[in-house]
């Protein structure tokens, strides 16, 4: 699979929601000169010369003299230099490097990525979303060679209701997460399917500290909106039938009955994207899920959220996480166990980091922790990146 990197590029500049130069919050410690050095991301960079690293694009100056001045490489000169008391970001070009014609994917491996591809890249490679009017027709693992409960790379193993000719690829998914739209008014929740069916156990209940046995959770899913595959194996059809025979040939993880067949054409995603703000934050936009860690995740670690491009979220949107503020008694300005009204009061919800999106379906993203001295976790509120209170 073809290591595709991602980069800022000039069609940047005309997409809307970019901040003007005026607004842009200079850091009172920045250099006037940066060398870029391998293993930099623009992420890294714009922070160096801005408080606020997503309003990058308002300020970073196109040279027409300089070929493709959105790729970045190792050795370049970055500068900040005010023109009519307004700053601007410079690029120099270091070195000599034959640079190829205007394009937007590269495969070059000295090019500054936007963001540390590598934490990303099962993300964007191997986990798909898809609707449920796709996930009703799936062919699957029906069992294993010896009926083995699992099975790795040479084995065998065997599909239901696969249409596959001898030799042709498929991928081996399993079912990670379900979304499912519940609630007056309805919102998006995660349900977490049992083996082998598709329906959620109790689920833990933050605010009120225990298992929620009544929980909505705890049915199958009513109303999904898109059903979360991870790619587990490649398998090849090695005879065709009512039920295939499919030889292992490469896998991440075992193969169990149960497991589903997707088609082994790579998913594409945005491969070109920046930084940058939303014009409008959707209302109630909050975080999913977190990479599997329910204790909450830091930088450079992935999460769900619970909207995509039907809402206009983009590759390259920022926001600020919130964690709900947590509910205590006021015990100065009431007795103890009094049951008024205002005896109990919740506290202001405490800001927790910055995430950023770099892959969009239509109803679910995901997106990536890029800074904060707290841990994102679920149910986290998504707000302009600006906030802080």
């Amino acid at each position: 699979m073809i290591r595709r990197l991602i980069y800022l590029t000039v069609a940047a500049l005309f997409l809307t929601g970019v901040v003007i130069a005026q607004d842009v919050s200079v850091r009172s410690d920045h250099p006037d000169e940066y060398v870029v050095v391998r293993g930099d991301t623009l992420w890294d960079i714009s922070g160096r010369f801005l408080d606020k690293p997503w309003q990058w694009p308002a300020i970073w100056h196109a040279n027409p003299q300089i070929e493709n001045p959105h790729l970045i490489y190792p050795g370049d000169v970055i500068s900040l230099v005010y023109v009519d008391g307004v700053p601007q970001l410079r690029l120099r070009r270091g070195g000599t490097k034959k640079l190829s014609p205007s394009v937007r994917v590269s495969d070059r491996d000295d090019a500054i990525k936007a963001i540390p591809f590598d934490s990303i890249a099962p993300f964007v490679r191997n986990l798909r979303i898809i609707s449920p009017e796709e996930f009703a027709g799936l062919p699957y693992i029906v069992a294993n060679e010896d009926r083995r409960i699992t099975s790795t790379n040479t084995d065998i193993t065997y599909a239901r209701g696969l249409n596959g000719q001898v030799g042709e690829e498929f991928v081996v998914a399993r079912l990670s997460n379900i979304y499912d739209r519940i609630g007056d008014p309805p919102e998006i929740r995660r349900l977490l399917p049992k083996q082998h069916w598709k329906e959620a156990p109790n689920v833990w209940d933050r605010d009120e500290h225990v298992f929620n046995t009544v929980s909505p959770w705890n049915r199958r899913p009513k109303n999904p909106v898109g059903y979360e595959l991870v790619e587990v194996s490649r398998v090849r059809v090695a005879q065709a039938g009512e039920i295939s025979v499919l030889d292992i040939i490469r896998d991440r993880t075992e193969v169990k009955a149960g497991d589903y067949i997707l088609p082994a054409n790579d998913q594409g995603y945005e491969s070109v994207f920046f930084p940058r703000a939303m014009d409008n934050v959707p209302d109630g936009l909050r975080v999913l899920g977190t990479s599997g860690q329910r204790s909450g995740v830091g930088i450079y670690q992935i999460v769900s959220i619970n909207a995509g491009s039907n809402q206009g979220l983009a590759p390259g949107h920022v926001f600020a996480a919130f964690g709900r503020g947590a509910k205590v008694d006021d015990r100065t300005g009431y007795r103890w166990g009094s049951f008024a009204k205002d005896a109990e009061v919740r506290l202001p919800d405490v800001y927790d980091g910055l995430v950023m999106v770099f892959r969009t379906f239509d109803e679910i993203s995901y997106g990536m922790v890029m800074s904060g001295e707290r841990v994102v976790e679920e149910y986290d509120f998504l707000r302009h990146p600006d906030e802080r209170m």
